[in-house]
């Protein structure tokens, strides 16, 4: 029988799109060994619970056993804290409601508790993050789509069903860019993510058929955010427009979540944000651009200075440590 005296670890388990991250993660914040599998298999969830514990199974035996730990903390695409459920995942192949923490708890005899991936990198920041110390802020993460986290008095906001906060889902364009797996037009997520910047690099060459541009050089496949970003860095007039277009996007509904909830920052975090001040300067100047002028100046707009993975598995650890 375990005890808190003997219960020295946490386990942390970022759920993404593309590729699921897990640590083993001590009292003080500190990972001790992390590794990651694939998520995007066409498989059903029972061969990627076994895939996780095939990974992660022999980094808890090296720990000392189930017993060393106080449990499982996990985020995910649309997880519910309250049910312990991924509940309709459009970055998820598996459809439905997917009772995922009793799945894990069956499978390795620790308890998994759940919430929103974003949630979960929110609470790793403030935890050890660039919010550590503040009440009220926003994260806002920048990958495959656009999660956001909400903290308000200290506490994560999570809503009447455990769903508040999906700032990516707000619609910035009237009738706008199709979500392809959602069926909106307009929201968020279909500009600022590293797909919808790819998407917008598509759009501005195909608008602009004279222009010459170092991503012509690449096969439509072959275009992503990272590639956009470095014809930027190489000066290439097109690739900066991308994001100058992006940032004005962003901006103006991050001037939105400033007059809605008052945060003393947000937080920046995901794949898109090593694009540095190519997004940085257009979104922070069209927020400001926007703000009714009791808030204008008064917000941090600043990059997480954890790394991304990091900043989950820590997150997802905090719902149990």
């Amino acid at each position: 029988m375990s005890d808190s005296t003997t219960q020295k670890y946490a386990i942390g388990i970022d759920l993404g799109g593309t590729s699921t991250k897990f640590g083993i993660v001590d009292k003080d914040g500190n990972i001790i060994e992390q590794d990651r599998i694939p998520t995007s298999s066409e498989k059903p969830i029972n061969y990627f619970i076994d895939e996780l514990y095939a990974k992660l199974q022999p980094m808890i035996d090296k720990a000392g056993g189930k017993e060393v730990f106080i449990g499982i903390g996990m985020g995910a695409p649309n997880g519910n804290v309250y049910t312990g459920n991924i509940e309709y995942a459009a970055n998820l192949h598996w459809k439905g409601i997917v009772p995922i923490a009793h799945l894990v708890t069956e499978k390795f005899g620790i308890r998994c508790s759940l919430t929103n991936d974003a949630n979960a990198a929110a609470m790793g920041e403030m935890m050890y993050g660039a919010a550590k110390g503040m009440k009220h802020f926003i994260t806002i993460t920048l990958g495959t789509g656009v999660g956001s986290g909400i903290v308000i008095d200290g506490k994560m906001v999570v809503g009447y069903d455990g769903f508040a906060g999906e700032l990516g889902h707000t619609i910035v364009r009237h009738n706008g860019r199709l979500h392809k797996l959602t069926g909106s037009r307009g929201c968020l997520e279909v500009y600022a993510s590293a797909t919808g910047v790819r998407e917008t690099a598509i759009e501005f060459l195909e608008s602009n058929p004279s222009t010459l541009s170092l991503l012509r050089n690449y096969k439509e496949e072959e275009l992503t955010s990272e590639t956009v970003y470095e014809c930027a860095q190489k000066g290439d007039e097109i690739a900066k427009n991308v994001f100058d277009f992006t940032g004005q996007i962003l901006g103006e509904a991050l001037a939105n979540f400033v007059m809605f909830s008052s945060p003393q920052a947000i937080i920046l975090f995901g794949g898109l944000t090593k694009s540095g001040s190519f997004l940085m300067n257009p979104t922070k100047e069209a927020m400001e651009k926007n703000l009714y002028q009791v808030f204008k100046n008064k917000v941090q707009l600043v990059f997480s200075n954890l790394k991304e993975s990091d900043a989950a598995i820590l997150g997802a650890s905090a719902l149990v440590l």
